[in-house]
């Protein structure tokens, strides 16, 4: 059984609050079937999710019933309320220009960091910016470096003509030997 596309969640730096009432609902959902005496691989199945979770799930259920199935809260709380989190993501969307960075068009977590700093006297490590981030859905990027002088006609006539030109032709359909002894066909 492979599980690489079709888990239900996957560890991305922490959860919300609504995050871990949905993984919660799982958990009781799976408590359900328990009784109904299906299968730890039928529950996996339908809940997409992994055995293991299953029958860690069911343990736990058998030890210490349902209530052990709950939720025990966030591991940690969050150092930045949702105002202030809503007044830090605008600000990242203003973009790096607007804070002074002006060598390059990107947030860094070392710059989102400082950003942090400078606007609540919070403290995070270059680590807890990256769950954080993460957690309220921003990802890596990697800019498309491009020049301001950058002239796009100028850059299309220089594809069509000098590098059709230099481009070697395209390899014919017919296969090649790999033999040093053997050529291949033309």
């Amino acid at each position: 059984m492979r599980y690489d596309r079709s888990m239900r969640y996957a560890q991305r730096g922490g959860y919300t609050p609504a995050e871990q009432e949905r993984r919660e609902r799982v958990r009781l959902q799976a408590a359900e079937w328990f009784e109904a005496g299906e299968s730890t691989r039928a529950i996996a199945a339908r809940l997409r999710v992994h055995e293991r979770s299953v029958t860690r799930w069911r343990k736990a259920r058998r030890e210490g019933g349902t209530s052990a199935l709950l939720s025990k809260g966030p591991v940690l709380v969050e150092k930045l309320s949702a105002g202030q989190w809503a007044r830090l993501d605008a600000e990242l969307k203003r973009g790096p220009l607007a804070w002074g960075y002006v060598e390059d068009q990107c947030w860094t977590l070392g710059r989102v960091k400082t950003l942090i700093g400078r606007l609540f006297h919070i403290g995070y490590t270059i680590e807890g910016v990256g769950k954080l981030l993460h957690r309220h859905g921003w990802s890596v990027q990697v800019p498309a470096r491009r020049a301001l002088e950058r002239d796009e006609q100028a850059v299309a006539l220089w594809k069509a003509e000098v590098w059709s030109a230099a481009k070697p032709p395209r390899r014919t359909w017919v296969p090649t030997s790999a033999s040093k002894t053997r050529p291949g066909r033309d």
